[in-house]
């Protein structure tokens, strides 16, 4: 069996995509496919083992390269997988038509497989999408720190103190990420003369969204206005190992996504792979998994006050600190995993991408 994977970024270009194509490879080459990868000319042009790189695309655009066409003209089956149904930028003034893109890729494709329940009712209800997988990510990053990893040593290195909570954000500036919230929050509790670092895991902008350096500069504008240099750590794009260790120094991972917690976010998923405690925001639709208060704490999206409070309640109680899918249960509790996501592991995921590929016709409507 072969497959070719169409990406717009992949390592070592900056961001979640790029990441979740090479997971995503790598897995299905385990598996035995022969696996080909074609995506923009500033990717590497050798991939991990199993898997061949075509850094061939020098402009992703409406215009250069009609991606949401792929389907009509590949001349071979195409399965997309959509990240989200955000409408993309295809030209200046396009209105409507970028939200008419988005459903005449899904509905002319082969087969769509989409991450989360609301985006499988979404395409369900624009009708006409007649061979719809759901299949959950894996985590971009595997818990494997370092060799001779000592998480204290790692946290004095950062400059935290131990008295000191060390707030962790995974992930590229983007604004439905909701770092400015957090930055907010931040020089709140910087007011209060209150022990919290913040640890920015990641690079900035990405290489994605052309929107990120805009907010990228709203941010460092925030930062400066609060003169938070000095509870603000930024560590830059690193390695997987880097970022694995950085999430196990962590006491808590904030991800404030102003459209709510979803497990389509890779950053989130990778706090769970590490059993960080996780603050995050009240999910779009309900997802019986994220319990508040149990094995996560959920507070409104775009409100640092309500962050606030949700910090200062581990500040003033470290025993629900405690890592694991119960980190921030008041409960003693062993961590109950019945209601948590079923895996956070590429090896449960790949299986149903594989044959979701093997046989794009078969698909239906029912859930996989």
């Amino acid at each position: 069996m072969r497959v070719g994977l169409v990406t717009g970024e992949y390592p070592p270009m900056q961001g979640g995509v790029g990441d979740f194509t090479r997971q995503l490879g790598q897995a299905l080459a385990r598996l035995g496919v022969e696996t080909h990868v074609v995506t923009s000319r500033r990717a590497a042009a050798s991939g991990p083992a199993g898997v061949s790189v075509y850094p061939v695309i020098n402009h992703w655009s409406f215009v250069s390269l009609p991606i949401h066409f792929l389907p009509r003209w590949a001349g071979l089956p195409v399965v997309v997988t959509f990240h989200d149904l955000r409408v993309p930028y295809l030209f200046p003034k396009a209105g409507s038509l970028r939200s008419v893109a988005v459903t005449h890729l899904a509905r002319s494709a082969a087969g769509v497989i989409v991450t989360t329940p609301a985006d499988e009712a979404e395409l369900q209800r624009r009708g006409r999408v007649g061979r719809l997988r759901q299949i959950p990510i894996g985590s971009n990053i595997a818990p494997a720190p370092p060799p001779g990893y000592d998480r204290a040593n790692w946290r004095a290195e950062l400059g935290v103190r131990p008295n000191e909570l060390l707030l962790g954000y995974f992930g590229c500036l983007n604004e439905s990420k909701g770092a400015d919230t957090l930055i907010s929050a931040l020089a709140i509790l910087q007011d209060r003369k209150a022990p919290v670092r913040l640890l920015h895991i990641g690079g900035l902008s990405g290489f994605s969204d052309v929107t990120n350096q805009a907010f990228e500069l709203n941010v460092a504008r925030q930062i400066a206005r609060y003169d938070l240099y000095g509870r603000f750590i930024q560590t830059g794009f690193v390695d997987n190992a880097i970022v694995s260790a950085h999430l196990l120094a962590c006491d808590v991972v904030v991800l404030p996504y102003r459209d709510g917690v979803s497990f389509r976010r890779g950053s989130l998923m990778a706090a769970l792979a590490h059993g960080c405690a996780v603050i995050s925001t009240e999910p779009a639709q309900p997802l019986p998994e994220l319990r508040d208060g149990e094995n996560i704490r959920l507070v409104p999206p775009a409100s640092a006050p309500a962050l606030v409070l949700a910090i200062s309640e581990l500040l003033q109680a470290p025993e629900r600190r405690r890592r694991g899918p119960a980190s921030i249960s008041s409960s003693s509790a062993r961590p109950c995993r019945r209601c948590w996501p079923p895996s956070c592991s590429w090896a449960a995921c790949t299986p149903s991408s594989r044959h979701c590929l093997r046989s794009p016709t078969s698909f239906g409507i029912t859930r996989w």
